[in-house]
């Protein structure tokens, strides 16, 4: 069985604090875009798992998609498979390509195998293996509280809109740009501003790790500043970084991100 597991991108994202357990509590509006990778399980006589395009690096043991196969096994009877991730989606770019394999896996076995666990059920497993797993689950857009797992309901009017998604080679680590972020003073409403017209959000809606990432990776302000010289309507840092997106309301030629990796999703 195959499955194509796509990216998000975060429409604002405000640190609030830090909790107790050591995660922050935050407000964001997770956004999904046909930035894809690959996700393919057949069973095996032995467990085995490959990998292809973008190379992913570290102990493959520590992969999202082993976790979630574990996670499973530990409720169900699943047979030894073989798993093969073709890597498309940059990682260390803020677009959740980790957490939407480790979700579709969960879905995959589950449709496969005849699991019947129910979609809040399969929420509740994602939300085990990371923040954004469990909205992957929905893949839909979604306002995120808390540590961006606890979700309602957002009637986003972005209908017919473009958003072109580009990622330069800098790898940021969620451990990285957390530890440099600061909680914002000031109350904000991030829900009640997505609501209002798109033109409105230059000022009003902000991702609060672009202060520290900017500072470091300069070349990240100046590819959102492109965006908006080159007709963006909003433009912002996904996530923790380091992919930067634009939203435009015409069909627009890419020229202006030669020599990057980007993609093009319509908004329907």
């Amino acid at each position: 069985m195959l499955v194509f597991p796509n990216a998000k991108i975060n429409l604002g994202l405000h640190i609030i604090n830090k909790r107790e357990d050591g995660f922050h509590n935050l407000e964001t509006c997770f956004l999904p875009i046909q930035w894809q990778d690959m996700l393919e399980i057949a069973e095996n006589n032995v467990d085995t798992f490959s990998t292809s395009g973008i190379e992913i690096k570290g102990d493959s043991k520590d992969n999202l998609c082993l976790k979630a196969l574990q996670l499973l096994r530990n409720d169900f009877k699943i047979p030894t498979i073989s798993i093969h991730l073709h890597k498309s989606i940059p990682m260390g770019a803020g677009l959740g390509g980790g957490s939407s394999d480790a979700a579709f896996l969960l879905q995959l076995l589950n449709n496969k195998f005849s699991l019947k666990i129910t979609n809040s059920d399969l929420i509740n497993y994602a939300k085990k293996l990371g923040s954004d797993c469990a909205f992957f689950i929905q893949n839909k857009p979604i306002f995120a509280t808390e540590k961006g797992d606890i979700f309602s309901d957002i009637n986003l009017q972005l209908s017919g809109y473009q958003v072109f998604v580009a990622y330069s080679d800098i790898h940021v680590s969620t451990a990285e740009a957390y530890s440099f972020v600061k909680p914002r003073k000031e109350n904000s409403n991030l829900k009640l501003d997505l609501l209002k017209p798109i033109k409105s959000w230059k000022n009003t809606i902000f991702n609060d790790f672009e202060l520290s990432v900017f500072t470091k990776h300069p070349i990240l302000a100046d590819l959102k500043q492109k965006m908006y010289d080159n007709g963006a309507i909003y433009a912002s840092m996904s996530g923790s970084g380091s992919a930067i997106y634009g939203i435009f309301d015409t069909n627009k030629d890419a020229y202006f991100l030669n020599n990057l990796n980007y993609n093009v999703t319509i908004i329907s």
